[in-house]
């Protein structure tokens, strides 16, 4: 491998912001067909990429002097999740931007800007994954931050406009918290390496020499931004309000990728811990830490009325659950961490392409609009229950594995809190099952509303969603359990 594939990473979104900033007012370039088939052909072709290098790479691959980037096997998987979303998302936007534009609720002039943000995301989000470097992993941090904003604020509405700044300040106001862990954790290396270094690689190479008292103060400062990014509590409070402003493919790309860069972060910063003389504080700390949010969710699910908004509640607990099993840090629950991601990344894209086509049909995202669901909208009614079971951890999709595994682990380390999490997790899943009957059991006669005229575009990623998520459910592919076996050992649990 040479420097040539990371450039390859980048090259198709600057591509298009310079076709974009130098196409004036062309109207072929500024069309949202052509925009959106251009973002077809950038996220597929970075999925090809991504799949080429996993199959023919010997990993990990380092690039450029210093190894400030790398692919290795956590990376190309968390990038695998990545450009799966997104291609999918590219093409349920081509007929959902359309309508936006019909309805008046995004301005002609906007698709590019939208479209312009939209392809250089992915590359951020990618480059995120790459940095080898922990400082330059928070800058790509911020800037994803600063682009997924773009994307929600891209609707005429006020309340867009809110819901971006509240995403803004919180998670930066955080990740300032970081770059002080950051600084102490540089200071830490210099006392083992003469010149420092904030590599992944080489602060793994080190860790069990590093100060466990300092170390444990940088974690908690990384854990407070890396938490902000992915949504969890105390830190969530940005999350609902931004899922449930944004247009839902976006919706689908805040849930199904950006969450998971914080919660990369983590599992990176605790393979460095497990190795502290401080590790079994931080293991409790992490531990406390994910039942919290997923307390905090368990609670208020039940009180929703705004589906985009309950389904975003949802991701904090699955969040939550997450870091539970990563301060668990047995090599069996990391192993199930890490594919819970991706059913959750599929589960929840899955459920916001349905509340889109849901909101299209109603104007509206809350439940008590939502009349004979099954008539006017009966994919998206089935796609919305189906994600809804695979979310909550029924048998036959794979959340149920990576849950029992997860709670599997926890009851190894104390059953009480077993008892509790099970718990949250019921009232979780009764909150679900309690929105579903509200939705679907609303029927009236005297309403006379036209179906919505789904498009193609619109339709088949729910269908190969859903397909995923089923095949998943009971079958695990050879080439995934390597991968996944393969990263629990890279990373030393």
């Amino acid at each position: 491998m040479t420097d040539i594939a990371l450039l390859a990473f980048s090259v198709p979104g600057i591509l298009l912001v310079l076709i974009l900033v130098f196409s004036g007012r062309n109207r072929f370039l500024g069309n949202d067909l052509v925009l959106n088939t251009f973002s077809i052909i950038h996220s597929f072709f970075l999925l090809g990429l991504t799949i080429a290098i996993l199959v023919s790479a010997e990993l990990p691959v380092y690039y450029m002097n210093g190894r400030y980037f790398a692919i290795d096997r956590l990376a190309g998987y968390e990038i695998l999740i990545a450009t799966v979303i997104f291609s999918l998302a590219t093409i349920y936007a081509r007929g959902y931007v359309r309508n936006l534009l019909d309805k008046g609720e995004i301005e002609s002039n906007n698709t590019r800007l939208f479209y312009g943000a939209f392809n250089l995301l992915l590359p951020i989000i990618m480059f995120s994954f790459l940095a080898n470097n922990i400082a330059l992993f928070w800058i790509f941090l911020e800037l994803s931050t600063l682009f997924s904003a773009l994307l929600i604020v891209i609707l005429k509405a006020k309340e867009n406009i809110i819901a971006s700044l509240k995403y803004i300040f919180i998670a930066s106001t955080a990740m300032l918290f970081s770059f002080i862990g950051i600084i102490i954790l540089f200071a830490l290396s210099r006392d083992v390496i003469t010149e420092g270094s904030l590599n992944w690689d080489a602060l793994l190479e080190i860790a069990p020499s590093l100060s466990g008292t300092a170390f444990g103060v940088a974690f908690i400062m990384l854990f407070i931004g890396f938490g902000a990014k992915s949504g969890l509590v105390p830190f969530h409070t940005w999350l609902p309000t931004a899922h449930s402003r944004a247009p839902s493919v976006v919706s689908a790309i805040l849930s199904g990728v950006i969450l998971n860069i914080g919660i990369y972060g983590i599992i990176r910063l605790n393979a460095i811990a497990i190795q502290t003389t401080i590790a079994d504080n931080l293991k409790i700390f992490l531990i406390v830490a994910g039942i919290i949010s997923i307390l905090v969710p368990a609670f208020c699910l039940i009180t929703r009325t705004n589906t985009k908004k309950f389904i975003a509640f949802s991701s904090i607990e699955h969040m939550g659950l997450l870091v539970l099993g990563i301060g668990l840090s047995s090599p069996l629950v990391i192993f199930w961490v890490l594919f819970h991601k991706l059913g959750h990344s599929l589960s929840k894209a899955l459920l916001f392409f349905c509340a889109g086509i849901f909101h299209r049909q109603y104007e509206s995202n809350k439940y008590f609009q939502v009349k004979n669901a099954f008539k006017l909208q009966p994919l998206a009614s089935w796609g919305l229950i189906l994600g809804s079971i695979s979310v909550i951890g029924t048998p036959l999709f794979p959340i149920f594995l990576s849950k029992l595994n997860i709670l599997t682990g926890l009851a190894d380390y104390s059953m009480p809190l077993l008892f509790i999490v099970l718990f949250l997790l019921f009232l979780v899943a009764a909150s679900f099952g309690y929105y579903m009957v509200r939705i679907f059991s609303q029927k009236d006669d005297m309403v006379q509303l036209k179906p919505y005229q789904t498009p193609q575009s619109m339709r088949w990623p729910i269908i190969i969603t859903a397909i995923a998520l089923l095949i998943l459910g009971v079958y695990l592919p050879d080439g995934l359990v390597t991968m996944l076996n393969g990263i629990v050992t890279d990373l030393g649990y």
